[in-house]
């Protein structure tokens, strides 16, 4: 494995919480991050990548079937895994993150939705995630897609890119080029003081817009966006071609 940044960072968080509407009938009886694509869970994908990429410590949060998702968590050994425990109040992506800060630290930590899936390119993107962070010019660096590329994602895309790498919204624009893929690098400083309860992590990548300072990184290979139950076999299809 290549060598990480000593400023890379070495806990996450993988948001498990939600309710995964979009993949019913599956999720009737199990939480979306249980879901198992070419034979492997979604969630197992997110923590070995965050294991390979150097990050010692993540936070699952639970909701959704929670006692099957920590029974599932207690069967790893690495990397080591503490939970959030959300039985009580379902709060989004942005209130799942806040709810975990005192577990995350003060540190920069990485965010990783439980869905986020990709075929690899030469290079592993996670790592290329952690190695291209740099805390001086960005509060957020995130992976984003592209759209050319993705499989299962019907968006109208997400951001566009500048040439230093900044990130800005779509906006009013008909499409943009880029989807968010799932995972970023976030500062601490960029929770503090939002709203208590629930709300979405849209919020954090407001103010790291507002000062110029969300910055992206292309995702190599090909990202797979497994969002409904069709996607899976479209994704299986993907990696068993990529592995021809």
């Amino acid at each position: 494995m290549s060598q990480t940044s000593p400023r890379a960072p070495r806990k996450a968080i993988v948001l498990a919480a939600g309710l995964g509407k979009r993949m019913l009938p599956i999720t009737a009886t199990m939480p979306k991050p249980l879901v198992k694509v070419a034979g492997q869970s979604l969630i197992d994908f997110a923590l070995d990548k965050l294991h390979e990429a150097g990050v010692e410590t993540v936070v699952v949060n639970v909701h959704h079937f929670a006692d099957m998702l920590e029974a599932h968590l207690s069967t790893r050994e690495t990397p080591r895994i503490v939970v959030s425990d959300e039985r009580s109040e379902l709060l989004e992506t942005g209130g799942g993150v806040k709810k975990a800060l005192p577990l995350l630290g003060d540190e920069p930590f990485i965010t990783f939705n439980s869905d986020s899936l990709w075929i690899e390119g030469k290079e592993p993107n996670l790592l290329r995630l952690v190695q291209a962070w740099d805390p001086d010019r960005m509060d957020i660096l995130m992976l984003v897609a592209p759209l050319s590329t993705s499989i299962g994602f019907e968006g109208r895309g997400d951001f566009h890119q500048d040439s230093d790498g900044r990130l800005r919204r779509r906006g009013t624009d008909d499409s943009a080029p880029f989807a968010y893929a799932g995972v970023a690098i976030v500062k601490p400083e960029l929770v503090h003081g939002t709203p208590d309860g629930a709300f979405s992590a849209n919020a954090f990548y407001d103010r790291a817009i507002a000062k110029e300072r969300l910055y992206g990184l292309c995702l190599e290979g090909q990202w797979l966006h497994v969002g409904e139950p069709q996607a899976i076999a479209e994704a299986e299809q993907c990696l068993a071609a990529s592995k021809q």
